[in-house]
């Protein structure tokens, strides 16, 4: 039995500046989120070198905080982890900068987190949730089908070959004038309107493996859009955000249950940004009570970038003896390997 353990997590990968106190990998003590949306809604999308002097800029008050909400100092804190991949390397280096300097000030055990293994530890937050299971990260940058086989144990099973489901999302919405971030917008106005209008193309379905591609999918949206303006004919955007989401979830929600199924797995979850979309949790809790699943996913405030899931992660990590040297570097491109 591990002796209790207090780790500061810090996230910088894109946008969101936050910093979290978490005990044992489980319970959050405090979760500080600094977003930058309405910054770089203007520009329809993150400007990494705006994100990344915005990162700066904060950082600091955001770990301060961080700290003052837990009740603790940093005298407190046994672990500092930081995420160091994937993501834009500006904003990388911000959070992975500070937190080293953190712990080399401190004389702290430093872990540098793979955000895609910190999405799929925000599952561990606040419940009893244990591996094994396999799990559908979706978000911005990343689409995953994981068997997580114990705590930082891994068999990637699938991932995106171009565009990621997040990614769908927002270039989609940006083609029907929804604005940035997508996700939200799309999941908005589809309830106004009928998912069944247009009979976009799925990709991967008839694939033997849990792979997916979105790329297809957001061009055959934007030709029949464009088709459709140049004929002149009445556009219903409402039809058009039912019709994509709809095709997303279907194609989401077969994968993660083909892939639950070939490993013989009565648990499943959702981690990334994407898992707040409404239609996506209805029709899993559904699958859920028609095939016997046990499905989790976590609170909405942990499935977009948070710190909290990067204290998850790196205490999982390090109770596994895993720490970082502190000339780790950010790698933009970081893979989540079978481990």
């Amino acid at each position: 039995m591990h002796q209790d353990l207090l780790v500061l997590g810090i996230e910088t990968s894109c946008d969101e500046t936050s910093a979290s106190i978490v005990e044992n990998g489980k319970y959050v003590m405090s979760n500080v989120i600094y977003s930058q949306i309405e910054i770089h809604k203007k520009y329809g999308g993150v400007v990494p070198e705006i994100a990344s002097r915005n990162h700066i800029e904060v950082i600091g008050e955001v770990v301060t905080k961080a700290l003052d909400d837990a009740y603790i100092t940093l005298d407190d804190v046994n672990v500092v982890a930081a995420t160091y991949g994937p993501g834009l390397v500006g904003a990388l280096l911000v959070g992975l900068s500070y937190g080293k300097a953190l712990a080399y000030g401190k004389g702290l055990p430093f872990v540098g987190v793979n955000h895609i293994e910190g999405h799929i530890s925000a599952n561990y937050l606040g419940g009893d949730f244990e591996p094994p299971f396999i799990c559908l990260i979706a978000s911005g940058g990343h689409s995953h089908i994981v068997h997580v086989k114990d705590y930082g144990v891994y068999e990637v099973l699938g991932r995106t070959v171009d565009d990621a489901a997040g990614e769908a999302f927002d270039k989609v919405a940006r083609a029907l004038g929804l604005g940035y971030p997508g996700g939200p917008k799309i999941d908005k106005i589809a309830k106004e309107g009928d998912p069944e209008k247009y009979k976009f193309p799925k990709s991967f379905m008839e694939k033997d493996n849990f792979d997916f591609s979105f790329s297809g999918l957001k061009t055959a949206v934007i030709n029949q859009l464009n088709h459709e303006k140049q004929k002149g004919y009445s556009i219903n955007i409402a039809d058009y955000a039912a019709s994509f989401q709809k095709n997303v979830v279907d194609v989401l929600t077969y994968k993660l249950v083909k892939a639950a199924k070939y490993k013989n797995l009565k648990k499943i979850s959702i981690a990334g940004g994407v898992a707040s979309n409404s239609l996506l949790r209805a029709r899993l809790d559904e699958i859920a009570k028609e095939e016997g699943f046990l499905l989790h996913y976590p609170k909405q405030i942990f499935c977009t970038d948070n710190g909290a899931m990067i204290a998850s992660a790196g205490y999982f990590d390090f109770v596994r003896g895993k720490t970082s040297g502190l000339d780790l570097n950010a790698i933009p491109y970081l893979k989540l390997f079978n481990c």
